[in-house]
């Protein structure tokens, strides 16, 4: 009991110590933006009218790392430093590309680089022994890639990339905490600690975006975190649900987003508005209102996946086959909706 509870208090420390430092540096991230023209300029395809300091991510960034390795004695362990690493270099690159506007080829470099780092320190997604190494690897360097752009991709609005992976932390942290699994606990406690510190400005009206090197570093970092969860009493058959829930805001919105551009021949990466958080302001809900039902949303994608952990494989995968209908149906209906009101403009 007294071992709990002096873990407990380890885990509080670190969220305490990230949501202070990213809290406190943000405002200073924000003139240091302004001073090295890290500006993100208004552009019909945005939602923001006036000019917008970057470089917010790197509060996130700084909070989250600092809160996690101060709490080591010495240096982490090496698993932990390769994650470290590998976000690090991940976010090197969301930073440059604020600034220069990189390709996105470089940025899935930059993913490519941090699965290889994440490999040589025996970070790879704990698929069954029977499965070959090779499709290990390949399913690894899909769920990052995938997860890490589809973080990416919901930066679209005040509040809304960091509201969101702070509640994918939030569940990240709980399901570590109940199986035992430190580090996973310790790493999601800073991350949530830092999302919570910098909402503080961005939400509507925002003050600072915190531009690619936040959401890269957010979704690369989450989409380990969420593989690396561990249930040792739970059918292994069932458990790779757990993190597809937890993301499964993310995966929706992504899903959306490439099926409607695809369906008009545009390329996935063309920047639009045509997100979910988009479809609900066209319903008539304010940005604000639009970004906390996106929260809920991603708040019942949690509870399902701690459910999984305790179900069945049968139960299991009734609800993640419900879930995918049910998910299938909504993008179907989203998109008759808007060639119906393209339609009307039409005429």
């Amino acid at each position: 009991m007294h071992y709990a509870l002096k873990i407990m208090r380890v885990f509080i420390a670190i969220f305490l110590l990230a949501l202070t430092i990213t809290g406190f540096s943000t405002p200073w991230m924000r003139r240091l933006a302004i001073y090295l023209g890290f500006v993100d300029a208004p552009a019909q395809r945005k939602l923001h009218s006036t000019p917008m300091p970057l470089m917010g991510g790197m509060a996130i960034f700084v909070g989250a790392i600092v809160a996690v390795l101060l709490f080591y004695e010495g240096s982490p362990p090496p698993q932990v430093f390769g994650i470290l690493l590998a976000a690090g270099v991940v976010a090197l690159v969301g930073l440059l590309d604020d600034r220069y506007g990189l390709p996105a080829r470089a940025k899935l470099g930059a993913q490519i680089l941090g699965f290889v780092i994440l490999a040589y320190f025996g970070v790879t997604a704990r698929l069954p022994e029977t499965v070959p190494l090779w499709l290990n690897y390949a399913i690894t360097l899909f769920w990052l890639v995938g997860i890490t752009n589809a973080v990416n991709f919901l930066d679209n609005m005040d509040g809304l990339s960091a509201g969101i992976s702070g509640v994918m932390a939030a569940f990240i942290l709980l399901l570590g905490a109940i199986n035992g699994q430190f580090l996973v606990t310790a790493v999601a406690a800073g991350l949530l600690g830092s999302c919570i510190g910098f909402l503080r400005y961005n939400f509507k009206p925002a003050q600072i975006f915190m531009g690619d090197v936040g959401s890269l570093f957010l979704g690369f970092l989450l989409a380990v975190l969420a593989m690396q969860l561990r249930f040792p009493t739970t059918s292994e058959f069932v458990t790779w649900m757990v993190p597809v829930f937890i993301m499964g805001l993310p995966i929706f919105d992504m899903t959306l987003v490439v099926i409607s551009r695809l369906r008009r021949g545009v390329s996935p990466n063309t920047p639009g508005k045509d997100h979910i958080s988009h479809r609900l302001v066209e319903m008539g809900f304010s940005q604000r209102e639009a970004v906390l039902i996106l929260y809920l949303f991603t708040g019942a994608f949690g509870l399902v996946a701690i459910f999984i952990t305790q179900a069945t494989a049968v139960e299991g995968y009734v609800i993640g086959g419900v879930t995918a209908v049910l998910a299938l149906y909504a993008i179907f209906r989203l998109e008759r909706r808007r060639e119906r009101l393209a339609a009307e403009v039409a005429h």
